[in-house]
């Protein structure tokens, strides 16, 4: 299996080409926190919109959500987060390095100057803020650590206001906030992401073949936008490893440059989170089957994916170099669906007549799809600075345009070309991109 490409090559193009700059880079940075530039903004845009559709538009048996990020604080007790959601923290004697409990040498001693460590204890990842104008005790809340809980409160309202039977899937996307102890490796760990989840409510006895049917599914999501089979694996978690909440967790994991690191979780999380805040609010939230009559408290199945963990081994998958007249030619090889930019149209020269029909073209494809028009530098530079940014088809307005009514349509990956009259265009590149 190939290594995917170093990272310090992906995080050097991502800032050149607008995909991903540090936060607060004038000032030095704030580490571990990143903002999304025009590419980047259309890509993360892309990878939520390819979620949606495969989790929600594309089926009959789930619907979407948007919960508030500040909850009662009262949730998470009840979920377990204040009490349980923690990291083993360690401190260097020598040098007072902080480190999550996993991160030593296998020595068990400093990875940074080989010093004894002291004694773990477990760390909470939940950020506090206050609400109000009075900092106390009484006004300490959350920024959630996960969108799932924001789910399970709402699952009566979503059910009986949708008035469906189970089994039926409440998906969300938003931010979510973890004060990492060690956040790293670019989009891999961060303090500030947004995650793509979705709780999937079913009858206790199809718990085990949801469970499954889940975790193939999520996988196939991941090969069928182009990731490679060989740099995907599922990993079912140890006992030691699930969570307080899980009966069965498999981890979708990715072979990052730095190894196998988690993608998405699928995990099966019985009744517990239903249960939990049911005794912990004092209201009944089991499920009526209006069929039966039985009256039970659903189980569930999750899958829960990292946006910024999966754009980036999206990222990782795509990025190519190879040989060419040139010296070495960088293409993003992303999956149309999740390309920024679908087509660029490029005038051959900057002679004003040929400048003045390709924006006119321009202007007709943007209605259609993500569009850009570039007519600086040669044309073969400008050919390799749409592959660069994963643009799949460039269109080329030239001489014989203003005779023929024609342009040449390159394609990125193969870089095969044909002419296409203009009047057929867009019926021809919805062909290509659909």
């Amino acid at each position: 299996m190939d290594k995917p490409v170093a990272l310090e090559k992906l995080v050097s193009l991502c800032k050149r080409r607008g995909f991903i700059f540090q936060s607060s880079e004038i000032y030095g940075g704030y580490d571990s926190c990143w903002d999304f530039g025009p590419l980047g903004v259309e890509l993360k845009i892309n990878v939520k919109r390819a979620w949606w559709r495969s989790m929600v538009q594309c089926r009959d048996d789930i619907v979407g959500l948007d919960t508030s990020i500040i909850m009662a604080p009262d949730v998470w007790r009840a979920s377990g987060h204040v009490e349980k959601f923690t990291d083993p923290l360690v401190e260097c004697t020598a040098c007072h390095h902080l480190f999550r409990g996993d991160e030593l040498t296998p020595q068990g001693t400093c990875s940074i100057c080989g010093g004894e460590v002291g004694p773990s204890r477990q760390f909470n990842l939940m950020f506090k803020t206050f609400v109000g104008p009075v900092e106390n005790a009484a006004a300490v809340v959350y920024l959630r650590p996960e969108t799932a809980q924001g789910i399970f409160v709402n699952f009566l309202n979503v059910q009986r206001s949708t008035n469906r039977r189970l089994p039926i899937g409440i998906a969300q996307i938003g931010k979510s906030f973890r004060n990492e102890i060690s956040p790293g490796n670019f989009l891999f760990r961060s303090r500030e992401f947004e995650q793509m989840e979705c709780e999937y409510f079913v009858h206790p006895e199809a718990a085990t073949a949801a469970y499954s049917q889940w975790k193939s599914a999520r996988y196939e999501w991941y090969t069928g936008l182009g990731v490679p089979t060989e740099h995907l694996r599922l990993r079912e978690h140890a006992s030691c490893e699930l969570a307080h909440y899980s009966r069965e967790t498999t981890a979708i994991e990715f072979f990052y440059p730095w190894g196998w690191g988690e993608l998405e979780g699928v995990a099966y999380r019985g009744n517990f989170d239903l249960m939990q805040h049911g005794h912990a609010c004092g209201k009944d939230l089991s499920y009526v089957d209006d069929r039966t009559g039985e009256r039970f408290l659903p189980h569930v199945i999750e899958s829960a994916a990292g946006v910024d963990r999966s754009l980036l081994a999206f990222l990782f998958a795509a990025y190519d170099e190879e040989p060419d007249k040139d010296g070495i030619r960088t293409v993003l090889r992303l999956h149309k669906s999740l390309a920024p930019v679908k087509v660029a149209v490029l005038p051959l020269s900057k002679k004003e007549q040929l400048c003045t029909l390709a924006r006119d073209l321009a202007a007709r494809l943007r209605p259609h799809f993500a569009t850009a028009y570039d007519e600086t530098a040669s044309i073969g530079k400008r050919y390799r600075r749409q592959d660069e940014i994963g643009t799949p088809y460039c269109v080329t307005v030239d001489f014989d345009t203003l005779s023929d009514d024609a342009v040449t349509v390159r394609d990125r990956d193969t870089m095969a070309q044909i002419r296409v009259p203009s009047g057929d265009l867009v019926h021809y590149l919805v062909g290509l991109l659909t």
